[in-house]
């Protein structure tokens, strides 16, 4: 006789004969060198007749934009093209993209862009098929319909959005980045370029590497992480330590090729075993502020590292030992010294490292912190957080 058991945070009851159940959902990966001239026959391959093509203006100002359209056009596949997309995509913008693929008749999403293009094709592709407004999938399986098949193309290293379970999109009445999560969101297809990062500046290479990092050491401590996220975390952190300054200085299309494997590592991590408290605290950042995600990592999550040691010191001590290359005389030293040593690492990427760098005002840390903990996020940092705790965190960070 089975028994009824608790899965993941946004997972649903099951009925099963094992408790510790793990699930590991991603979409099908083509990377390489090149790779992005497979793009029209993979949407041929799912069944498009009408391509709906996410991305924006900067990629259209680099040539990418043209380049994906030639390749449809190859393939014989008519196309829409939407660039109505900005950095914290917004509620209204999905909209109007889901009205259009609907006007045109649209039958495959491609994405092309950084996590911004990528989410809003994500809330594009649930409100046209799922009706109704964006801000009704707020929060974990609110979405019941299957979604238009997906092609994803990521042009930076780090968001993993062509790899996640997860939508993040800016509710502008609220100033509230709302999580949407559910495994419809996985794309069928990611096509991972590392060409595309040659067009990318140093600032957004860097923001797109930190946004990696966290993601993969979030994903390491959270009390849902397996086996199967554990491997892949660990990984992108060597990865990221390894090849980024090189990436940054030299701009060898071998380091960028690194930063690719350990974004999409970092994705498949985060996508299985969710993220926590530092970005709980980025989504209410971005929602109120409209702070790039990536440069909100070195400010943070140093702080939310040292606040979770206590519950989490020997995953911490795993992470210390990389980037510190040696153990300490416990678990605990080790943990601690790496934590600093991230904290230097950070500061020697030239990005901001401190709170007031990037937040305009001290006083609306109490509001930020009384959003941020009702973040999905949070349900998976590895030691409970209040808004209270939260605020220490910022007060420390600021």
């Amino acid at each position: 006789m089975g028994r009824t058991v608790r899965g993941p945070p946004f997972g649903s009851y099951c009925r099963c004969l094992i408790v510790d159940v793990k699930k590991f959902a991603i979409p099908e990966i083509i990377f390489g060198r090149g790779s992005l001239d497979y793009a029209g026959l993979c949407a041929r391959r799912l069944g498009a007749a009408t391509a709906f093509l996410v991305s924006d203006s900067g990629l259209e100002k680099v040539g990418w934009v043209s380049r994906v359209k030639e390749i449809l056009e190859r393939e014989n596949l008519r196309w829409v093209h939407y660039s109505n997309v900005v950095s914290n995509p917004r509620d209204h913008q999905i909209e109007e993209g889901a009205d259009l693929y609907l006007k045109e008749g649209a039958d495959v999403v491609i994405a092309l862009g950084g996590g911004s293009p990528m989410d809003a094709a994500k809330g594009i592709a649930v409100v046209a098929s799922n009706g109704g407004r964006i801000h009704d999938y707020e929060g974990a399986n609110r979405i019941h319909r299957p979604l238009p098949p997906m092609v994803f193309i990521p042009s930076t290293a780090g968001s993993g959005s062509d790899i996640s379970q997860f939508a993040i999109i800016n509710d502008t009445h609220r100033c509230v980045k709302m999580s949407i999560i559910s495994r419809t969101l996985v794309p069928n297809i990611s096509i991972i370029d590392p060409l595309i990062l040659e067009t990318k500046g140093e600032e957004l290479i860097v923001a797109s590497a930190v946004d990696a990092l966290c993601h993969a050491v979030e994903s390491f401590v959270s009390p849902i992480a397996s086996p199967f996220t554990e491997s892949q975390s660990l990984r992108a952190i060597q990865l990221i330590v390894q090849h980024l300054h090189r990436a940054r200085e030299e701009r060898s299309l071998d380091d960028l090729e690194q930063l690719s494997i350990a974004s999409t590592a970092a994705a498949m991590a985060f996508s299985n075993a969710s993220l926590g408290a530092e970005h709980a605290l980025a989504h209410s950042l971005g929602g109120m502020f409209d702070v790039l995600h990536g440069l909100v990592h070195p400010v943070l999550l140093p702080a939310v590292m040292r606040f979770n040691l206590s519950a989490s010191t020997e995953k911490m001590a795993v992470i210390g030992e990389i980037f510190l290359g040696k153990k300490r005389r416990s678990p605990r030293a080790t943990a601690a010294a790496g934590i600093d040593r991230l904290e230097a690492y950070c500061q020697s990427l030239g990005v901001p490292t401190r709170l007031r760098d990037i937040l305009p005002r001290r006083d609306k840390l109490p509001e930020l912190c009384q959003m941020a903990v009702k973040d999905v996020c949070l349900l998976t940092n590895p030691r409970p957080a209040s808004w209270e705790d939260l605020l220490s965190i910022c007060e420390g960070a600021w």
